[in-house]
């Protein structure tokens, strides 16, 4: 993500999916197969956890090894997780930079909007880059189902007025990648795969509640009247001090 947005300063759908075709090394490898995918099976499952306006999006990542690659030299690999919120979003990268510490991802970052003040709006799009250690020489032998989770904290933001009480935000599958680094001599090989989930449909929605345009006019009101009276009892309560400072003197 940070070589994307060495080039582009905003996230955008179209031009991030062009990045990864032309100008990401991806699905490069000598000694793996080019197509990584006709190794393995991946499906995953993503559910929102939690009430109100903290969740956390967690990620259920399933691939089976059905092809063991036995001549593969040593090698260590991690999966890249990229999540692209909508503006409705957002992560706290001080938050993931205390998840990092505790060692529950290999690594993280936040690009774009990390504005978390402002509401959805004035917002733009954020991604969240996720690494997660997977194992050592995975491909040298059958691991059959390798399964983890990765629950991602996330944060809604002030969402605009509607009727009906919700504004509903989508989430989308995120972007997999696996990347490889495999001992060779005389220099170590580092190979970058992209990853295909058997999931289909594995988007899904959030509801966040948002105020009525109609409560609007009632909550205005009493406030109004509150502050208004509020200010009364402030200018009575002085006026009375100092009636009772003139009695004293």
């Amino acid at each position: 993500m940070e070589s994307y947005y060495g080039k582009h300063e905003s996230f955008i759908d179209s031009l991030f999916d062009d990045f990864l075709t032309q100008d990401l090394p991806v699905n490069i490898c000598q000694v793996l197969p080019c197509d990584l995918n006709t190794v393995l099976s991946l499906s995953i499952l993503l559910k929102i956890k939690g009430e109100g306006s903290h969740r956390q999006l967690s990620s259920t990542i399933k691939f089976n090894i059905e092809k063991p690659i036995p001549h593969v030299h040593t090698h260590h690999c991690k999966i890249i997780i990229i999540e692209r919120l909508p503006s409705g979003v957002f992560a706290d990268p001080f938050e993931l930079e205390h998840l990092l510490h505790r060692a529950v991802f290999s690594d993280v970052a936040v690009f774009g909007d990390t504005n978390l003040e402002l509401p959805s709006a004035l917002s733009n799009l954020s991604v969240v880059e996720v690494h997660k250690d997977v194992g050592l020489n995975i491909f040298s032998h059958n691991k059959n189902l390798l399964e983890f989770s990765i629950d991602l904290p996330l944060h809604s933001r002030y969402p605009p007025l509607d009727e009906s009480g919700y504004v509903e935000v989508r989430l989308k599958a995120p972007d997999l990648f696996l990347q490889c680094s495999i001992q060779e001599k005389p220099h170590n090989r580092s190979c970058l795969f992209k990853l295909q989930s058997d999931d289909a449909k594995a988007d899904l929605t959030w509801s966040i509640p948002a105020g009525k345009r109609s409560s609007a006019r009632i909550v205005g009101v009493v406030t109004f009247v509150s502050a208004f009276l509020s200010v009364l009892s402030i200018i009575f309560s002085t006026q009375v001090g100092q009636h009772k400072v003139l009695k004293q003197c």
